[in-house]
């Protein structure tokens, strides 16, 4: 199936739609009233909020649309741990809004604390039960959000008997594919049922009408702690990143792009020079926006028991990665975040730019290219990259997953500026962001405190 870049930008948010905007925004590195001290001139300090929830800037407000424990409409309870989320254009100008839930076999979820709802439950459209005592409670939920009113419509259980359900993608064809971010196997341990292998994609449609998705794992992507996806609408591949200190980066082509139970290839990447570790832990062996040749290994026994694929890949000459975490597909390339990549380990993001052949024979002619986009090393730019997104205008925003103190979302223009959006004192990290298809609403997730947010304002305001 051929997906032309237009249908990709009309149904996908959150894509770089090649304004410059907040690039033209400076950042000012000086510290006042305990904040961190990089805002954009163009939005202003953040106002300290009274609830102690969100500082925001002038003109910005966010609400509260949904926590855990409110009663969906499919009679379930919103799951917490809120993580990896992306938004899709509904019917009549609504928004919907795929969100997943890091949580563990056992953890209060959807089903009540003691899961006494798991019994209402289509057994067919679980994915692991957990012999019906301790079912996956990750899995997602999608929330049919108005932008227009900034209220919820709908809210329901939309996928069930997964596993730490991190991050993910959004399809070009209306539909999110959900990431497992563990590597568990079938057994009993400290009254935990296990039934299934874990560590597996899933596709979830986004859809207005409450439905469960078919739980069906996508195992040709390969089965690893999965973090993030990306999807390059003109040739269907899908990108995917590693949470491990010693990940890979993968690409899977598709049998059949768009199908993907059908099956695909499944590869990592290698760097052509030779270089095997992108980490820069030690001496510097990449710089801030050196550009790197590569190609693609093929891996076997994609969805092997053993945790073992990124040791075959690098065996092969795959690249190490430090944790790879947020991956978001803009006009100029794919942008995934490692979490502690760099000298001082507290993140690195980089960008891919496919050949004009991905993923064809003449590859070999022009090879696509992997750049360090930035590596400050400075924790007052930005710590600990997770989840990210583009813009309207083209910056990423990127959410921050750093232990004590003040936690940010930072704007990173296209040349490697950094301002502060927001920050919360919550010690949680931010997770999920992505604007609403109309531009208007930024939904983001602060994780352990189970908060989902619509933040909402003059995001078009020049400087």
């Amino acid at each position: 199936m051929s997906i032309s870049r237009r249908h990709f930008l009309k149904t996908c948010s959150a894509v770089s739609l090649g304004f410059l905007g907040l690039s033209q925004f400076s950042c000012e590195p000086k510290k006042s009233n305990g904040q961190s001290g990089l805002h954009p001139r163009g939005y202003g300090r953040l106002r300290p909020d009274p609830d102690g929830i969100l500082d925001l800037p002038d003109g910005f407000t966010y609400k509260i649309i949904s926590q855990p424990g409110d009663k969906m409409d499919d009679g379930y309870f919103v799951p917490p741990m809120p993580d990896g989320m992306a938004t899709f254009a509904g019917p009549n100008g609504l928004t919907i809004v795929v969100r997943n839930h890091e949580i563990n076999p056992g953890e209060k979820g959807a089903f009540g604390k003691k899961h006494e709802l798991f019994k209402n439950i289509d057994p067919d459209k679980v994915y692991d039960a957990g012999q019906g005592k301790t079912p996956g409670c990750g899995g997602t939920s999608t929330i049919v959000y108005d932008t227009h009113s900034q209220e919820i419509v709908t809210q329901y259980l939309s996928l069930a008997g997964t596993i730490r359900n991190c991050a993910g993608g959004p399809t070009p064809w209306n539909s999110w594919i959900t990431c497992e971010e563990t590597n568990d196997v079938p057994e009993k341990r400290n009254g935990i049922f296990i039934e299934k292998y874990h560590g597996f994609n899933f596709e979830v449609p986004a859809s207005a009408k409450i439905q469960l998705a078919d739980p069906i794992p996508l195992k040709a992507m390969g089965r690893f702690r999965h973090e993030a996806i990306a999807i390059d609408p003109e040739t269907g591949i899908v990108y995917q990143t590693e949470d491990k200190d010693d990940g890979l980066i993968y690409r899977f082509i598709p049998n059949e792009p768009g199908k993907f139970v059908k099956g695909g290839k499944l590869q990592a990447l290698r760097i052509v020079d030779g270089r095997k570790d992108t980490r820069n832990w030690g001496d510097e062996q990449v710089k801030v926006r050196e550009r790197l040749k590569v190609d693609w290994i093929d891996m076997e026994d994609v969805e092997a028991p053993e945790d073992d694929l990124r040791m075959r890949g690098y065996d092969k000459g795959a690249a190490l990665f430090a944790r790879g975490e947020g991956m978001w597909r803009g006009e100029d390339g794919v942008y995934f975040a490692c979490t502690s990549g760099g000298k001082k380990e507290i993140g690195q993001i980089w960008r891919y730019i496919p050949s004009t052949f991905e993923g064809t024979g003449e590859e070999v002619n022009e090879s696509g290219i992997l750049e360090l986009f930035i590596e400050p090393n400075d924790s007052e730019l930005i710590k600990n990259a997770d989840n990210l997104t583009i813009a309207p205008w083209g910056d990423l925003i990127v959410c921050e997953d750093r232990s004590g103190g003040v936690v940010r979302l930072v704007g990173i223009t296209p040349q490697g500026r950094f301002y502060t959006f927001a920050n919360h004192h919550k010690h949680t990290e931010f997770a999920g962001v992505c604007f609403s298809p109309d531009g208007t609403t930024l939904f983001v997730n602060m994780q352990r405190a189970g908060l989902t947010l619509a933040i909402t304002g003059p995001f078009w305001k020049s400087a």
